[in-house]
């Protein structure tokens, strides 16, 4: 009996790496994002044609309009798509969006007040917190993905060895706060106008009129915040490192090092113009006759500028901590970490172009329109509507997260469909978008097709050198269970008592 174990251990090892392999060879096989956006793009062109010569078509439930299928390859259509090209790529709308975000997100994390602000969040907490922190710090991490999978993915590790526990229980805490929360935060991030971007022009498939503002998750995004910081913590302590043990790899814990003198001054002085910052917004937008109030003291000038606000929030304290800790000793090494984070958007770029044309595509051929009419009669005649719906898109979102890694990519081909789908339903586009991010995100701790995953492997191969893909998935398996099975919930709940997901952002869309 007591050699069974073992057989039984290597034969459920063996099922199991021979499950990721699959998983990770039918990935690897899926073209580049880019590639794959230029297929669905002719793919658009071919069945425009298809589905006008058969006379697709569907009636508007909110106007009555018969909406038909538009042919894209004829003369008239080939001349718009060429003469209206650069202006359907400049145009796009998350283009310029994340571009502006990225100049101050890219000065705070290249001047070094990102990691440096993660780092002191997580030593100065007291013991019993630490893992706390560690998830914590994880989730707010996203302001700079990098900075979250380069630093405290393996400072989580470093930190629990330090303290005589399991240095794979703090890689696991920091990796499920990093990428299995990835969308919750307490602020806004990069994230959230980018997907809010491509949201607004599906929405305005069915109502050319609507908007969505950066912030229309903010509400539901951080009340996950609290949620997954206890459900990482509880996991962590109570069901990966009972089953991880003591440490016995043979690894002598490293001393954590501290801030320099000038590291100290340099958070204290943008922690100040952090805090400044906020204020002059507080007082441009609380009074009603302030700067970013309308002419009635409505807040749309505030929700419509928050891209820009964000720029400054971020750029403003970057600056004053390069300056106090002398990494910026001129405009020009400023200028130099804009442009560093500039070329580092160059695959962003040209992903836009071609996806700004998918989309234009999609909706100039009406079939987005069309399918999602279609879909939403189907979905009504069968009774999956409510509730349930939610739920079930939510599992195909992270479903599909198994095997195409970047939120903007799949929301860029799921946005068209399913957002005027949703609506004809009766769910707003906010809503729609909200549970793609709690499915994108929970799986992201589970794909060997994530960018950073063989890194993580790496970081776990310092302190157990036989550790695999299969061992590091397997301790993240119960993080993402309990991730989703609280996500979900709390959404529902959001849904049920109608709440706003974010300043301005109803749950239900009504025509």
């Amino acid at each position: 009996m007591s050699g069974a174990e073992p057989d039984n251990a290597s034969r459920r090892e063996g099922w199991m790496d021979r499950a990721l392999d699959f998983v990770e060879r039918s990935g690897n096989r899926l073209p580049d994002p880019v590639t794959l956006f230029v297929i669905f793009t002719f793919l658009v062109l071919g069945v425009s044609w298809l589905a006008a010569v058969l006379g697709w078509h569907a009636e508007h439930p909110g106007t009555g309009e018969e909406i038909r299928a538009v042919n894209l390859i004829t003369a008239e259509s080939i001349q718009r798509i060429l003469v209206e090209m650069p202006r359907t790529f400049t145009a796009f709308p998350p283009l310029g969006l994340v571009l502006v975000v990225m100049i101050g997100i890219g000065v705070a994390e290249r001047s070094g007040l990102i990691e440096t602000a993660l780092k002191t969040f997580v030593h100065s907490v007291p013991a019993w917190l630490v893992t706390s922190a560690i998830v914590l710090s994880g989730l707010l991490s996203s302001l700079a993905v990098d900075a979250g999978y380069v630093v405290l993915i393996p400072l989580g590790a470093v930190i629990f060895h330090g303290m005589g526990r399991h240095p794979i229980a703090g890689l696991a805490a920091a990796f499920a706060g990093v990428s299995g929360g990835f969308s919750s935060n307490l602020i806004l991030t990069a994230l959230d106008p980018l997907l809010a971007s491509f949201t607004e022009p599906a929405a305005q498939l069915v109502d050319p009129a609507y908007q969505v503002h950066a912030p229309a998750n903010w509400w539901i995004m951080m009340a996950l915040v609290p949620v997954f910081t206890l459900a990482g913590t509880v996991v962590t302590e109570k069901i990966l490192e009972p089953r991880l043990g003591e440490y016995s790899g043979g690894v002598a814990a490293e001393e954590n090092e501290g801030l320099t003198p000038l590291e100290v001054r340099g958070l204290w002085v943008a922690g100040a113009v952090f805090l400044a910052s906020l204020l002059v917004i507080a007082w441009m937008a609380i009074p009603e006759d302030g700067v970013l109030r309308g002419p009635e003291g409505e807040i749309d000038p505030l929700l419509n500028g928050i891209v820009a606000l964000m720029l400054f929030v971020f750029f403003l304290p970057g600056l004053a901590y390069g300056l106090a800790t002398r990494k910026v000793k001129s405009d020009k090494d400023v200028a130099e970490m804009t442009a560093d984070t500039m070329g580092s958007m160059g695959a962003y770029i040209v992903l836009a172009f071609v996806a700004a044309h998918f989309i234009a595509f999609f909706g100039w051929s009406n079939l987005g329109l069309i399918l999602a009419i279609s879909g939403a009669d189907l979905l009504e005649g069968i009774g999956f509507t409510g509730l349930p719906l939610i739920v079930a898109f939510i599992i195909v979102s992270a479903f599909i997260n198994l095997f195409i890694g970047s939120a903007s990519a799949k929301w860029a081909v799921m946005a068209p469909v399913f957002v005027p789908m949703l609506m004809f339903l009766g769910y707003s586009p906010e809503l729609t978008q909200a549970a793609y991010r709690i499915g994108d995100s929970v799986t992201n701790i589970l794909t060997p097709l994530l960018p950073y995953y063989p890194l993580v492997i790496i970081f776990a191969q310092k302190y157990e050198e036989d550790i695999g893909l299969g061992t590091i998935i397997s301790a993240m398996l119960p993080y993402s269970v309990v991730f989703f099975f609280l996500a979900v919930p709390l959404l529902l709940l959001w849904v049920t008592l109608g709440i706003p997901l974010g300043p301005g952002a109803p749950t239900f869309y009504s025509p």
